[in-house]
């Protein structure tokens, strides 16, 4: 699904990022986020780094756990993975606000671990990709140009982070909504994901009765 290369260019940029062709956009409780302009979409990618205050182990399990994520992120309407002709995909339909439609996304997801430099590193790669058996659905917009990495590593205590984020949800949505509501929808996230972290215990620990 992925190269090793590819896996190579994100491990640099969590010490090293590549911001030459990006602008700083915002800062959210010690998280920087930065952004490049699509001059073909004319929306933005972005890439993300900070600290996060939860043990880098239980930030990436939490980050990968697809069942988890259905009970704290309100947005999620259906996420799953699955198989075919040799290949695991990830389904996930989000709730967008009304009048807006629903939007889905169809990806592969790989992750990877590294030891580097002394370093537990955590690797997860995803962008969109097409399987014969996810037709798009009536009332459902398909967002078919999306990707999403997230390399996690211990900063000694929490969890340093970097995420390169984006994706296109198509439609009749000014492109001014999309890149003003990213300015909180990327915070928001990163906030809802710290509380899910310190709630991952007891989840665990629920489905043990």
């Amino acid at each position: 699904m992925f190269s090793d290369e590819e896996f190579e260019r994100y491990l640099k940029e969590l010490d090293d990022p590549d911001l030459s062709e990006f602008e700083f956009f915002t800062e959210s409780t010690g998280v920087k986020i930065y952004r490049r302009y699509n001059k073909t979409s004319g929306l933005y990618d972005y890439k993300t780094m900070g600290g996060i205050d939860v043990p880098a182990e239980t930030c990436f399990a939490v980050y990968t756990d697809l069942q988890y994520r259905k009970t704290w992120d309100s947005y999620v309407k259906e996420l799953y993975e699955f198989k075919e002709n040799d290949r695991n995909g990830v389904y996930w339909r989000v709730a967008f606000p009304f009048p807006l439609s629903n939007r889905d996304y169809v990806f592969v997801r790989e992750t990877r671990e590294y030891d580097r430099n002394g370093k537990h590193i955590y690797v997860c790669l995803g962008r969109s990709a097409e399987f014969p058996s996810k037709k798009e659905k009536s009332g459902v917009v398909r967002v078919n140009d999306f990707l999403q990495s997230m390399i996690i590593t211990s900063d000694g205590n929490g969890t340093k982070a970097f995420m390169h984020y984006y994706d296109n949800p198509r439609g009749m949505i000014p492109t001014w909504v999309i890149n003003w509501a990213a300015k909180s929808g990327i915070p928001g996230f990163l906030d809802k994901m710290v509380i899910a972290c310190k709630s991952y215990d007891n989840y665990l620990a629920s489905k043990k009765r």
